[in-house]
């Protein structure tokens, strides 16, 4: 297959040049210095080898943006939104796109290799990592993920699709041992690595820190020689996930080829050693270096090698990229018709929208306005009409949460939030805002109305280096330090700074990390103590510790006063790897909730609509731990119950990565899912609610009504192992065998416009369907293909039905479209775990062209021998 993209070589004429100069170069080193290159030389690069031309391979997290490799928003970074949000979009095209100007930060910050994307499956709501992974479909995510990879490898830059395989939860990632039978390994887990294999050629592979079938991944002979390499033929690097080889033997012959970070990895002499005393042989050393130079070759890193991509794809806009991913993966999950107030109604622009499925009829009178019954009639609430006045609140609306914690994080240079976005895009004095409710009553790192830099000494108290800090959080992990700073000399560090509070009132700092601390605010130390461990069971959790107050200082708005942390690391407790990591933390003054809600009540009460923005926080969707339940945090349910009450046209919009609890989501008039929007979220929910653009997101995962109702939802090993027993039924295929109903189905998504489906042709490789826009306005339709199965007696379960394929089309007003959507083989297909191979079944199917998986439009009967 050959590479592509643009300003590629000449296909296999380069790809051979390329192996000739790897061969080459393999041929002119020592054991020593091939053993070298496979172990990491610091936290994100390799080593060089001057004698082949070889220069460090620098790798970098990447999934919504490249960070380098500094923690610093010294070199800030493009923000998209959440891959939850890219895949909620349904269009790998738009994925490629995405990760073309990811290659083109990757050029920019000197990044040969993304540590991304992650393509492991939502199993689980419970997912603490969710957000950074697709969707909980197969077909769905390696289609999103083949977009990805071949948009970043068009830039000549490296992938390392993550996490090799069956790492769906956080609890206990370091041990965890996930019991995974055969046709649910087969079928779901390996199934979106297979498809990018295959369609996308990726350069690296992420090996997970978990065990499957009691074998670590690190270690798995099974899965990457004979399954990954063998069967699917890949030929780039297989690097192992931060800290999780363990064995220097056990990884060579299980296929990991570079063992990262370093310096201190299981290659590297003790490989030479290994070597030497027979326990490995030099031939498998040879095939990794191989495959490490092979990369090298791609990326332009080594001597006399031609490049993958000898001219980078044309340059992109990153804020308007940005901008465009967000509001394409907004869902609208619900647009009700507005109440219309007793002043004369508003003329709206365009004609009016005709909903797609006839109006749900309700028990109770369909909106209440000060007490008096209302009827919903005319047109959905959102767009908004012109002239609409709105009322704001949410204190995320003010500090969105644009993008999701632990190693995806990046720093933009600026955050556009729904306030800023809507107060832009509204008349002077339609817009109002409120805090309603906030979602967490915990301190969190020093942002808004600081400025802040860090100052690092030595025992002696000798300035070593300083460098700013976009928030109060140090996270300076192996050499990502200041420079002239190492963590042999480092002693303290001093954050120092100013703060200008926006609110009068009692301000409350802390601290978040382990070892002394000094504390001053204001020229006072209000202070000076040690922290010490505490009973968090992730590592890195435990390190980082969480936030305590340490003191309340009065403050006045507007009025500037100066503060410093002072902090002695305790080298006692030794992180996994060599860092940095304590936090000056923060939280504004607590009002009485009940008090925050009143005031966004009479708000929405005087308004046209009201607008109400919900989240989740970092102490509930991150790496390292897993969620416990589906609940929005604080009194956010609260605020949403009251501000429906006293305005019918309410607008909910829920910024989370993955699902939450929506008791309140028959009260209100839309429900609009932005994910983690990224930077531009604010300019692009103005965009939507306004009518300049349409939501185009269908949703990439089943949102449960409630936890109790999700048919899968263990996270939590027992003695060690965490078994998949639900076997090939997880999202959707676990909601139909079930026979219960989510509160939105896989798939589900409202429009600006209106469709209708005209056709449906189909054979066994592809169904064709036409259809048209009814609507008044342009507009884009996801048009979802599934196969559903006569039952078949005698053989094993199936799903009722799976997605067999899809297609996003857009099309102006009365405009006709027809698209051919190929049908994934591997829909006809089940794992036999006898014969240990696929075995295609026969028999009738049913073609369904659907809006959703429980909107289906057109159905055709297909008949296979």
């Amino acid at each position: 297959m050959a590479e592509t993209g643009t300003g590629t070589d000449a296909g296999a004429t380069g790809e051979a040049a390329r192996e000739a100069a790897v061969e080459a170069a393999l041929g002119k080193l020592d054991l020593d210095a091939k053993a070298r290159l496979l172990g990491g030389r610091d936290m994100w690069s390799l080593h060089p080898l001057p004698e082949i031309g070889l220069v460090p391979l620098v790798t970098s997290d990447g999934p919504v943006g490249v960070r380098g490799v500094r923690w610093t928003a010294d070199d800030p970074s493009v923000a998209l939104p959440s891959p939850t949000a890219l895949a909620a979009a349904w269009d790998p095209a738009l994925a490629r796109r995405a990760g073309r100007l990811l290659a083109q930060e990757a050029r920019r910050k000197g990044v040969h290799v993304l540590l991304a994307p992650t393509v492991n499956l939502h199993r689980s709501p419970l997912g603490g990592r969710h957000f950074e992974a697709y969707s909980e479909d197969p077909l769905l995510t390696g289609a999103i993920g083949t977009g990805y990879v071949l948009g970043v490898q068009d830039g000549g830059v490296g992938t390392t699709v993550k996490h090799f395989v069956a790492n769906d939860a956080e609890t206990d990632r370091f041990t965890v041992d996930n019991r995974v039978a055969p046709r649910a390994l087969r079928e779901l887990y390996l199934a979106p690595f297979e498809v990018i294999v295959k369609n996308a050629r990726p350069w690296g592979i992420m090996t997970a820190y978990n065990q499957v079938n009691g074998v670590t991944m690190t270690e798995h002979h099974e899965l990457v020689n004979e399954v990954l390499r063998g069967e699917w033929g890949f030929d780039g690097i297989n690097v192992s996930d931060w800290t999780a080889a363990r064995s220097t033997a056990g990884a060579l012959r299980g296929g990991l080829d570079v063992a990262m970070p370093g310096p201190a990895t299981v290659y590297g002499e003790a490989l030479a050693a290994a070597v030497r005393a027979g326990e490995v042989a030099e031939s498998a050393v040879d095939a990794a270096v191989r495959r490490v130079l092979r990369l090298a070759a791609r990326v332009g890193a080594l001597e006399g090698a031609p490049p993958a991509v000898t001219a980078p794809p044309a340059p992109i806009d990153g804020d308007a990229l940005a901008r465009e991913l967000a509001h394409r993966g907004f869902v609208l999950l619900r647009n009700e018709p507005a109440v219309v107030r007793d002043e004369p109604a508003v003329v709206r622009d365009e004609p009016a929208v005709v909903r797609d499925e006839p109006a749900v009829v309700r028990d109770e009178p369909a909106a209440v306005r000060d007490g008096v019954a209302a009827v919903r009639t005319g047109n959905p609430v959102l767009p908004l009409a012109p002239g609409t006045t709105v009322a704001l609140s949410g204190a995320a609306a003010r500090d969105a949460r644009v993008l999701g914690g632990g190693s995806a994080q990046v720093f933009p240079d600026h955050v556009v939030s729904p306030l800023d976005g809507l107060a832009a895009a509204l008349p002077e004095g339609a817009l109002t805002y409120a805090v309603g409710a906030d979602p967490s009553d915990e301190p969190a790192p020093a942002d808004k109305g600081f400025t802040l830099r860090a100052r690092c000494r030595d025992a002696a108290g000798n300035l070593l280096g300083e460098g700013s800090l976009p928030t109060g959080q140090v996270q300076w992990i192996g050499g990502d330090l200041p420079d002239g700073v190492t963590h042999e000399a480092l002693a303290s560090v001093e954050v120092v700074g100013t703060f200008t509070p926006r609110e009068t009132g009692a301000h409350s700092f802390g601290t978040r990390g382990l070892g002394a601390f000094v504390l001053t605010v204001a020229g006072e130390t209000v202070f000076d103590g040690v922290q010490a461990m505490g009973s968090e069971t992730d590592p890195f959790e435990a390190f980082f510790g969480s936030p305590v107050v340490r003191a309340e200082v009065p403050l006045t708005a507007g009025e500037t006063v100066e503060v410093s942390l002072l902090h002695t690391p305790d080298k006692r407790f030794a992180a996994p790897l060599p860092a940095v990591a304590f936090s000056l933390v923060h939280l504004g003054p607590r009002r009485d909730p009940d008090e925050l809600i009143a005031e966004a009540v009479e708000a929405a009460r005087a308004a046209d609509t009201a607008v109400v923005v919900v989240a989740t926080t970092e102490r509930v969707e991150s790496e390292g731990f897993d969620r416990t339940d589906l609940a929005l945090p604080g009194r956010q349910d609260d605020l949403v119950r009251a501000v429906a009450a006293a305005n019918p046209n309410t607008v909910v919009v829920v910024n989370a990565g993955s699902p939450v609890e929506m008791p309140w989501r028959e009260d209100v008039a839309a429900i609009l899912l932005t994910w983690f929007p990224g930077q531009e979220g604010g300019a692009a929910l103005a965009d939507v609610l306004t009518g300049a653009e349409e939501p185009g997101g269908r949703l990439p995962t089943t949102w449960p009504a409630a936890l109790a109702d999700a048919p899968v939802t263990a996270v939590v090993p027992v003695e060690g192992e965490l078994d998949y027993a639900e076997g090939p039924f997880i999202g959707h295929r676990a909601w139909d065998r079930s026979g219960r109903a989510p509160a939105y189905p896989f798939g589900h998504g409202l429009g600006y416009t209106t469709w209708s489906y005209d056709s449906l042709v189909t054979g066994p490789e592809t169904a064709t369907v036409r259809i048209t826009n009814t609507g008044g306005r342009p507009g884009r339709e996801t048009v979802q293909v599934y196969l559903a199965p006569a039952p078949s007696s005698g053989a094993p379960e199936r799903s009722a039905r799976v997605l067999a394929g899809f297609a996003s089309v857009g099309a102006g007003p009365g405009e006709t479209v027809e698209t051919p959507i190929a049908l994934s083989r591997r829909a006809f297909e089940i794992w036999d775990e006898e014969k240990g191979d696929w075995t295609f079944v026969p028999g009738a199917y049913e073609v369904r062209a659907a809006h959703s998986l429980d909107d289906v439009r057109l159905t055709a009967v297909l008949e296979i021998d």
